[in-house]
């Protein structure tokens, strides 16, 4: 008796988080569901009803994911039964809530392709998992040769009625990714609080463009370009002059091209374009710290790149290594030092030779959890530029998502900040939640 009480709600505990997903082999993608179909009480069972033991198992948190306005996708005719092949225990009730989520899950199954065969004008036919046709074949007999070859016999599609006219596939040599976000962050006191401080709004604007040719269909060629921009504005209470002040602003533009030489090695060149759009100033002053093409770089590095990605398509890892590279920096403001950028006062560009670096890696660890790092150095072999920057992507839903950015920069040039211990090393780490959008064409 007593280890029956322990293996039943042991059993219950394993089971009941194996009910059946609606994400998993069903006839429609998992953008479709018809979550209002049943309510939570047709599907719940608390078990503290049957046990006498102290265990408590609510199956009615295990409701399917509210995600609607998916498109039908029909593959192939399932045949749904009623049985479930359980084992009961005395019909202890304790099982009931299995037999009753595969009624659930049964139901559904019929709901959807009731709903395709009679609407066939919204179901999506992926082509690649409907069954083959079927075929006719006839017989060549050779007597001579004893032998007996079976052909198939040609199809006229002009002779068959209500022949379907062949679908015109186009290749996509170019493939399109595309993100926006608008995250922020906001903090508000009452004029009476008891700990005082300001009340504050942080706001992060953020476009990135990817396009990329199709190495499906090009295999031997790599060719990326991506445009970003990135605006961050924080509300400045403490600025008698400005309502705001700017903590980034950056427009980039990276292209990557290259011919294989090896499996996913590739000769290659990279160009690196960066530079500020707006005009930014120090608190309280008129002083300009940075403006467009004040501070600018452009880089353009010979080398090889590497590329790969996993079979999964969750794990991409690129990298790209330019022993000889060319680097530019611009300084066009007058109203800058420009020594502080590396460029002589009465000249408003400087160029520098030496090498490169770059690594990226994007790894998709769940369904909505992503995480992409880039790495990239450049050094005359006088002094030494970097910059590590993470970024951890938390997908609420669609539209939603939280961000932790981390960029760590190395310069070997910079002069030290008094009273402080800021010298060669710069930080900088944003937490912000809000709004995202994304599209792509693969």
């Amino acid at each position: 008796m007593i280890l029956r009480k322990i293996l039943i709600p042991l059993t219950i505990i394993l089971l009941a988080p194996q009910t059946v997903s609606a994400n998993n082999d069903d006839d429609v993608s998992s953008d479709f569901f018809f979550d209002d179909l049943y309510s939570s009480k047709h599907i719940g069972a608390n078990v503290t009803d049957t046990l006498s033991v102290d265990t408590t198992l609510n199956v009615t948190d295990m409701t399917l994911p509210k995600r609607l306005f998916g498109k039908l996708v029909y593959d192939r005719f399932r045949l749904t039964r009623d049985s479930v092949s359980i084992k009961k225990d005395n019909d202890n009730p304790l099982y009931n809530w299995i037999s009753r989520q595969k009624r659930l899950q049964n139901d559904i199954t019929m709901l959807r392709q009731r709903t395709m065969f009679s609407n066939p004008s919204l179901a999506v036919y992926n082509e690649n998992l409907l069954p083959d046709p079927p075929k006719e074949y006839h017989a060549k007999v050779d007597p001579k040769k004893a032998t007996i070859v079976i052909e198939e016999n040609p199809v006229d599609r002009n002779k068959v009625k209500d022949a379907p006219k062949p679908v015109d596939i186009k290749r996509k040599n170019w493939l399109n990714d595309f993100e926006a976000s608008l995250h922020f962050s906001q903090a508000y006191n009452s004029p009476n609080w008891y700990q005082g401080g300001n009340n504050n709004l942080n706001i992060i604007c953020q476009a990135i463009h990817n396009v990329k040719l199709n190495r499906a269909f090009h295999p031997n060629l790599l060719f990326e370009n991506t445009i970003q921009y990135k605006l961050a504005l924080n509300s400045a209470p403490e600025d008698s002059l400005r309502n705001y002040s700017i903590s980034e602003d950056l427009f980039q533009i990276n292209t990557k091209f290259g011919v294989r030489a090896a499996r996913d090695w590739f000769y290659s060149i990279t160009t690196m374009f960066k530079t500020q759009l707006l005009t930014n100033y120090k608190s309280n002053t008129n002083d300009v710290t940075a403006a467009f093409l004040s501070p600018g770089e452009l880089n353009v590095g010979l080398g090889m790149s590497y590329s790969h990605t996993n079979a999964k398509k969750t794990f991409t890892f690129d990298t790209s290594i330019s022993p000889l590279s060319y680097n530019l920096k611009i300084c066009t403001d007058n109203r800058l030092n420009k020594a502080d950028f590396g460029i002589d006062q009465d000249k408003n560009t400087a160029s520098q030779y030496g090498s490169n670096a770059e690594a990226k890696i994007k790894w998709k660890a769940a369904y909505n959890i992503t995480y992409t790092s880039r790495m990239y150095f450049f050094t005359d072999y006088s002094y030494v530029q970097g910059d590590w920057e993470h970024t951890i992507a938390f997908a609420v839903n669609r539209y939603l998502s939280t961000q932790i950015y981390v960029h760590l920069r190395y310069d070997s040039s910079t002069p030290r900040i008094e009273d402080t211990k800021w010298h060669t090393w710069q930080l900088k780490e944003i937490l912000s939640f809000g709004l995202t959008y994304k599209f792509a064409t693969v």
